[in-house]
């Protein structure tokens, strides 16, 4: 299992990638939350409001789980990446195998 981290212009962007992803079954559950954001754009520091989304799934559709954010995200350049998890409840982990097959 993994967790993948992307972020959002929006509650309304963080919900309809959720939803597109649960829609195609590339993963079992999502959590949003509000965020900052400070970072460097085309040489100058940025600060806004954004929203965190962590995308639970297996491993295997890291690549494919990718593709689709890239496809449906507002940003030139969202931030994707995996956190792998070690440790996860026998049931849990199950459900989301199902829930992702």
């Amino acid at each position: 299992m993994i967790i993948i981290y992307t972020t959002c212009a929006d509650q309304e962007e963080a919900n309809s990638i959720s939803d597109h992803l649960l829609t195609k079954k590339l993963c079992a559950c999502t959590n949003s939350f509000p965020i900052t954001a400070m970072y460097a754009w085309k040489g100058k520091t940025m600060k806004e409001p954004e929203v965190a989304l962590l995308i639970k799934t297996r491993k295997e559709n890291f690549n494919k789980v990718q593709e689709e954010i890239k496809k449906v995200h507002s940003y030139e350049t969202p931030a994707i990446f995996s956190i792998a998890v070690q440790d996860v409840d026998k049931l849990y982990k199950q459900w989301l195998q199902k829930e992702t097959e």
